[in-house]
């Protein structure tokens, strides 16, 4: 009998690590990257790399839809102890024992970019980027691994936000990861959620001179998942710390920031904060198009 979206959210969710024993954020969540697999027309059998696969949000979708012929290894640049309020090392072992256990792997502190990390060319059908892109230091650092990972699989499946916002409460979302990819940008290296801000176009661009041709696109919409409140939240309390923090940042940018943190606050007051769309698409390697 084929489940409904709500029963196969809860036995992914049944699955995962939850804080406080309240699954309502991790259902929502699980919801969204459900609708990003079902884009990418993840199927039974499907072998998967998952590069910066976090606490496992989008891993534990992949690994169901794979089934139990295929296999999703997920890889993290983040050490075990990162993540809040689940760490990534309580979410891994908290997955690998529960029934999708057998389906998936995952392997933190792995830099992707490492001479040490290699795998056998087309080991997977498929290589996945699910909302990560945005953690990279820099374009160059992206391309670096799209043409990596060009090798191991044929299909590349992509997500991350879309920030041409379409509506005026995505607003204050966008405005938040704005502020934060600013003064980002005079950090050397981070631990931070936004470090640089990819526009769909600029994505675009560093998959074609990577040698991925993007075949289908879209711009999906899951108004109910919680980060824009938290990265509002986040901007707004810890901003000007962050600039505080830093040498070398001119007296201007920290006005503008100060202007643009004023704009957040009204803009959340008056509009509220919904979160804004997810920009996926899917391409193939250029020589197989």
């Amino acid at each position: 009998m084929k489940l409904t979206d709500e029963q196969i959210i809860g036995e992914v969710v049944e699955a995962m690590a939850i804080h406080g024993g309240d699954d309502g954020i991790q259902r929502i969540q699980t919801a969204h990257r459900l609708k990003l697999a079902r884009f990418w027309g993840i199927e039974e059998g499907d072998r998967v790399l998952e590069i910066g696969c976090g606490q496992g949000d989008t891993t534990a979708v992949l690994a169901y839809l794979a089934g139990e012929s295929g296999f999703v290894h997920g890889l993290d640049v983040a050490a075990p102890d990162y993540g809040a309020p689940i760490t990534l090392r309580e979410a891994a072992a908290q997955l690998p024992t529960s029934k999708l256990g057998g389906r998936l792997r995952m392997d933190f502190e792995t830099d992707v970019l490492s001479p040490e990390i290699d795998f056998p060319e087309r080991a997977f059908d498929k290589i996945v980027l699910s909302h990560c892109s945005w953690y990279f230091q820099s374009a160059e650092q992206l391309t670096a691994v799209l043409v990596k990972a060009r090798k191991w699989g044929r299909t590349l499946c992509f997500a991350e936000w879309d920030a041409r916002i379409a509506d005026i409460g995505q607003y204050a979302h966008w405005l938040a990861a704005l502020i934060q990819a600013q003064y980002e940008s005079f950090k050397p290296s981070s631990l931070a959620n936004i470090r640089t801000l990819f526009t769909p176009d600029t994505i675009k661009e560093i998959a074609a001179a990577a040698g991925w041709n993007v075949n289908a696109e879209g711009s999906l919409d899951s108004p109910l998942l919680q980060d824009g409140h938290w990265e509002v939240s986040y901007t707004l309390s810890q901003a000007r710390a962050e600039i505080g923090d830093l040498r070398q940042v001119p007296d201007k940018l920290a006005a503008l920031v100060e202007s643009e943190l004023a704009l957040l606050k009204q803009a959340a007051a008056a509009h509220g904060v919904k979160p804004m769309s997810a920009f996926a698409f899917t391409a193939k390697q250029i020589q197989d198009v």
